[in-house]
C-alpha cells in the first residue's frame, strides 16, 4: 500500500525538480534583448507644506548592466525637460558597459531648467542578447534639517536600437 504513495511522491519530487532547472533557463532567454529605449522619470524639486515652498533636489541617473556575461553599448543617455525639449546630450558617442558595470550622470540640484519633473531617456545596444539594464534615477536633496531621497525606476518604451 504505501509503496505507490511513495512512487507518486518521487516522481512528483523529480518532476518539480526539473521544472526548476529548465524553467528558470527558459525565463532568461525571455528576458534578453538586443536593445532598448528606457525612459527614466526625475524631478528637480518638490513642492512641501502649503505648496508654496520647494526642496530642491539633485538628480542621478544610473544605468547598471546588470548582465554577468556580456558587454552592452551605452547609446544615448539624454535629458529633457518636462516639455519634452532635449536640454543634455550626456554619450557623444556609444560606450561599451562591461558586465555588472554601470555608467552614471548626475543634474545639479539648482538645475530647474527641466521644470519640476524632468526626464532622461536612456538608449542601448548589444550584438547579441542580453539581460536589459536596470536604468533608475536617485533625487536627493536637503532644507534646513529637512531631508528627502528617493529612487523613479526607469520604464522600457521602444524595443530594439534606436
Amino acid at each position: 500500500m504505501m509503496q505507490p504513495k511513495i512512487n507518486v511522491l518521487i516522481v512528483w519530487l523529480i518532476a518539480v525538480s526539473l521544472s526548476n532547472l529548465v524553467v528558470p533557463a527558459a525565463w532568461a532567454d525571455m528576458d534578453r534583448s538586443i536593445g532598448q529605449t528606457i525612459y527614466v522619470p526625475a524631478y528637480s524639486h518638490v513642492y512641501h507644506g502649503n505648496k508654496l515652498k520647494t526642496i530642491d533636489l539633485t538628480a542621478t541617473v544610473t544605468i547598471r548592466n546588470v548582465d554577468p556575461a556580456r558587454s552592452i553599448m551605452l547609446v544615448v543617455a539624454e535629458y529633457y525637460s518636462e516639455q519634452g525639449k532635449l536640454l543634455k546630450q550626456f554619450v557623444a558617442k556609444p560606450i561599451v558597459l562591461p558586465p555588472l558595470t554601470t555608467a552614471h550622470y548626475t543634474i545639479k540640484e539648482a538645475d530647474r531648467d527641466g521644470g519640476a519633473t524632468p526626464f532622461f531617456l536612456v538608449s542601448w545596444r548589444s550584438d547579441e542578447p542580453a539581460l536589459p539594464p536596470l536604468a533608475e534615477s536617485v533625487m536627493i536633496g536637503a532644507a534646513s534639517t529637512q531631508g528627502i531621497s528617493f529612487v523613479c525606476a526607469g520604464h522600457v518604451i521602444a524595443e530594439g536600437q534606436r
